[in-house]
């Protein structure tokens, strides 16, 4: 503000000193040409004080508002770059992401087929364990069946005997083993030795 104070201080002056000289010089030549510098000093007068009067409200209200507008256009710009950067950021991040997407696919896709051949190999064994398990039963199975038909021929053959045995019972009384024995006898003496 003293800078202004200054300023200020010697336009006057200089107007105050114009005015002096023009003042002496329109007594010199005094009558008419006097009256015509009168107006003119007055005009220049009018002028000087509107330009004065301009100059401080311009010089006292038009600063802070020059700041204010500044400011907010700084911190504008300063809020866009800072969104620039940050979309940047994100850009960059998305170029990397996509970078690695195609790796990542192939990853997975490999993981997948690894995953996939070993599913294979433990239905491959699962369904080995499972034939070997079917052979093993088949075997117990036939093992069973013959023991079940070695069983049943004996158990046919003891009620066989048994019936046999209950049929002769019933049938040999002693009187047809007397006549079977001596059938026997004299089948043998007919025989050569």
């Amino acid at each position: 503000m003293t800078r202004n104070r200054s300023l200020l201080f010697v336009v006057s002056a200089l107007f105050v000193l114009l005015f002096v000289v023009v003042g002496a010089q329109a007594a010199e030549e005094g009558g008419n040409v006097a009256t015509e510098r009168a107006t003119e000093i007055f005009k220049w007068t009018n002028f000087a004080i509107v330009a004065g009067v301009l100059y401080w409200v311009f010089a006292k209200y038009l600063p802070p508002k020059f700041r204010s507008h500044a400011e907010t256009i700084s911190s504008a710009i300063t809020r866009a770059a800072s969104a620039k950067a940050a979309a940047e950021a994100q850009l960059r991040e998305a170029e990397t992401r996509l970078a690695n997407l195609q790796k990542e696919v192939a990853e997975l896709r490999a993981y997948a087929e690894r995953e996939a051949a070993a599913e294979v190999e433990r239905l491959r064994a699962a369904t080995q364990r499972d034939i070997q398990k079917i052979a093993a039963a088949k075997a117990e199975i036939e093992a069973a069946e013959r023991a079940a038909r070695l069983e049943l021929k004996a158990l046919a053959a003891n009620l066989a005997v048994d019936g046999a045995e209950s049929l002769l019972a019933k049938q040999l009384t002693p009187k047809a083993q007397e006549s079977l024995i001596s059938n026997f006898v004299k089948s043998l003496e007919g025989r050569p030795n």
